[in-house]
């Protein structure tokens, strides 16, 4: 239900998860010494996914335990992350899967698909082998996928920290392994956090658009090869409260305002509190990665989300500069939207700014109102602790929890002169704001428009 909601809400198109060839799916096990071949488990999640009008993004992971050189494991649910005692056998695994899936649901729907091999193997936590035992991994992959069919779309590291991606495009040219895309990880601590890390000093000692600075690195090493960040979030501490607060609603925004160009598609880590990887407490805002509660409680991540979703695609030009202000305005069919956050790291330096806006080319509007997420704005945690933090809230308080979540219109007060429109209103701390102007039928931004 919160995916479908997500997709329905938000635009998300596609979804990336862990532990599809784990053994508590039952993919690959063996039995008298005969391996058992079942992709039931792994159909259900494709078949939903379809069923909504989402699609996956394969994430191919972990280590079949049959197929696996070693013990080790990570998460409550034994995922093991050892590399195969035998890459042929893995690459069996891959290519019967993968024809699986093109038999069932047609190769110009899997060609829609992506395969990322593995899960961050940079991380000691999560691949036990070496850099080269990976990149063999990859080789193996890919060449399964490729036999199956060569437009099937297959790329990896998949690494954390934006690492390895110079010497994985290395290796590919010089073994002439084919690669369609790049995916990489990044958050702006450290990348595999744990409950109880002091999230806050690290962020403070991080820099004001880090991500963008390695976004525009990846891309550069990129040279051309089409780039997906499928991990990011801000903060990677499973518990950190700043998920649940208006301060990562203008991150993401700023986030993915400023990647525009760089990268071709950026997957939050998560969608829903309900992630199991370590455990769910059973409370309602617990700092968990998701844009959703336990309950279905939208965060401000979540409208930070719908408010990007709502925009058009034609940037416009924006002067000015700001410490902490930040703007953006893009034209949509009927309307321009300017979209502003106001955004600092803990414990830097941040207060309410007045705003001023200014937009000129414009004849007089015929309405114009702001939405705003922020410490008094679609913001139901703070309800939650007026409420006394409830754990698990009564269904009547579910509900006025949902309504504190909501996005309101709230009309703003302009001026026109000299087709200019002025506007100014404040932006408290960690803030979103979303000013629609909708224009005249003949406002000549329109026309253009829709020329």
């Amino acid at each position: 239900r919160q995916l479908t909601q997500c997709h329905e809400q938000l635009g998300f198109r596609h979804v990336r998860f862990h532990d599809i060839l784990s053994d508590d799916m039952g993919t690959l096990m063996v039995e008298q010494d005969h391996l058992l071949f079942s992709f039931f488990n792994a159909d259900q999640i494709c078949d939903f996914l379809l069923s909504i009008g989402m699609k996956p993004f394969i994430e191919l992971s972990f280590m079949p335990s049959t197929l696996s050189s070693g013990s080790k494991t990570v998460f409550h649910y034994g995922a093991n992350v050892t590399p195969p005692k035998d890459y042929s056998e893995w690459a069996k695994l891959i290519t019967r899967l993968v024809t699986h899936w093109v038999e069932r649901y047609g190769i110009d729907e899997v060609r829609t698909w992506f395969f990322e091999v593995w899960n961050e193997p940079n991380l000691a936590a999560f691949w036990t082998g070496t850099q080269a035992d990976y990149f063999k991994l990859y080789r193996f992959s890919v060449q399964a996928i490729k036999e199956v069919d060569d437009r099937l779309q297959v790329g990896g590291p998949a690494t954390a920290k934006n690492e390895w991606i110079a010497e994985f495009l290395d290796f590919c040219k010089k073994s002439k392994v084919p690669v369609d895309f790049i995916s990489t990880h990044h958050y702006p601590t450290d990348a595999l956090g744990s409950v109880g890390e002091d999230t806050e000093t690290q962020l403070a000692h991080s820099e004001r658009s880090i991500l963008r600075k390695w976004a525009r690195e990846t891309h550069r090493q990129a040279t051309g090869t089409p780039v997906y960040y499928t991990e990011w979030s801000s903060s990677s501490n499973p518990r950190d409260h700043l998920h649940d607060e208006p301060y990562t609603a203008a991150v993401i925004v700023k986030t993915m305002m400023e990647a525009r160009g760089l990268v071709q598609g950026y997957s939050y880590w998560t969608f829903s509190d309900v992630f199991e990887e370590n455990y769910m407490p059973a409370t309602t805002f617990q700092g968990g990665f998701g844009l959703l509660t336990l309950q279905g409680v939208a965060k401000p991540a979540y409208r930070a989300f719908e408010l990007l979703h709502r925009l058009g695609i034609d940037e416009l030009a924006v002067t000015g500069t700001h410490e902490t202000v930040d703007a953006w305005v893009v034209r949509g069919r009927s309307a321009v939207t300017v979209l502003l956050t106001n955004q600092a790291l803990p414990r830097h330096s941040i207060k309410t700014e007045s705003v001023a806006v200014e937009l000129t080319g414009l004849l007089s509007p015929r309405n114009v109102y702001i939405e705003r997420v922020d410490d008094e704005h679609a913001n139901a945690k703070r309800l939650w602790v007026e409420m006394g933090k409830p754990a698990l809230p009564t269904e009547r308080e579910v509900e006025q929890l949902h309504a504190a979540s909501q996005i309101l219109r709230e009309p703003l007060t302009w001026e026109h002169a000299d087709r200019t429109l002025h506007l100014k209103f404040p932006m408290p701390p960690h803030a979103v704001a979303a000013i629609t102007v909708e224009l005249a039928f003949d406002d000549p931004l329109q026309r253009r428009y829709r020329s």
